[in-house]
């Protein structure tokens, strides 16, 4: 079974690989493969014009969500990746080969569990029973968890249903979910384009990290490719806080979205870099046990065991 995955896992970074190599750089040099999720690191980093002059070879594969890119830095298939704040956690419990190397700030209200606008469903407790689509191990994930913990409920106190963003908005525009636990821009799409209404958002429920995450193998051989990758992006997003509206339609034409959901959507998904200190550390492992106390996770999980804080400097360097 571990080959099959192993395996599929390889095959999906093979086939959804988008290579963008910058022409100026040698032969023979280093590759940086690059975890990359819908409308992330590359359309960013051209948007910004960061892309090119690297003095190594850049290959992009796209991912889903955060749990797959996850399986594939373990797999060897990929360098690093940006993820959310969930990922990284299922990913260390399953003793995975993974560091996460620098952290981002986002705002929280971009989270949200959605309800079908005509939806009898007023507040968080009427959760209960009901059928939510949540993609396993991601954001949401914990996000869901966080407000059925507030409301004294559990996870068997409802019917989750796994399922990846795509598939998901189809379930709920389809009627067959109750209620869809999702993140940006997914939030933005579903209010403007299914006219979903927010049941409750991440404020109180959730950190708003995000994070790159690489293999230790890559960061060991690769040390100087990584820091310049991660330097470039903390100054792209450093770059998207101050050209919102420019970000915007590049997202737009990256996903396909209408110009008016990425515009609602670009106020919540960009991120301040920000140092992994002892709080992200800490924040993190409560969302560990957390998941933990709910037998979703095995127990006893050490996050800071999965944290290399080398590149914390580039924060700075890159204002």
């Amino acid at each position: 079974m571990k080959r099959a995955l192993l395996a599929a896992v390889l095959l999906l970074a093979a086939a959804c690989g988008s290579p963008s190599t910058d022409a100026g750089a040698p032969e023979g040099t280093v590759t940086l493969r690059v975890g990359d999720q819908k409308a992330g690191a590359q359309a960013l980093l051209k948007a910004a014009g960061l892309l090119d002059g690297a003095p190594y070879k850049i290959t992009f594969a796209q991912f889903t969500s955060g749990p797959p890119l996850l399986e594939a830095i373990n797999a060897g298939a990929v360098d690093i990746g940006g993820v959310g704040n969930t990922p990284p956690i299922f990913a260390a419990a399953a003793d995975s080969k993974i560091k996460v190397v620098a952290a981002y700030k986002q705002n929280v209200t971009g989270a949200a569990v959605v309800v079908p606008a005509n939806s009898t469903l007023t507040g968080p407790a009427d959760l209960k029973g009901k059928k939510i689509a949540v993609a396993k191990g991601s954001s949401s994930h914990h996000h869901l968890l966080s407000v059925l913990k507030k409301e004294g409920l559990a996870f068997s106190d409802i019917q989750p249903q796994y399922l990846q963003p795509a598939d998901a908005l189809a379930a709920f525009s389809g009627g067959t979910v109750d209620a869809w636990t999702i993140w940006e821009p997914f939030t933005s799409q579903a209010i403007l384009q299914h006219e979903a209404r927010v049941l409750v958002d991440g404020t109180g429920y959730v950190n708003g990290l995000n994070f790159q995450v690489a293999a230790p193998e890559a960061i060991e051989t690769k040390a100087d490719a990584v820091r310049d990758y991660l330097t470039r992006i903390a100054k792209a997003r450093q770059w998207a806080l101050g050209h919102k509206p420019e970000w915007a339609k590049v997202w737009a034409a990256e996903t396909g979205l209408p110009q008016e959901v990425a515009d609602a959507a670009v106020d919540n998904a960009v991120m301040s870099p920000i140092v992994i200190d002892d709080a992200v550390v800490t924040s993190e492992q409560q969302m560990a046990d957390a998941f933990a106390a709910e037998g979703l996770i095995p127990g006893g999980l050490k996050f800071a065991d999965f944290v290399d804080r080398r590149f914390n400097d580039i924060v700075e360097a890159a204002q």
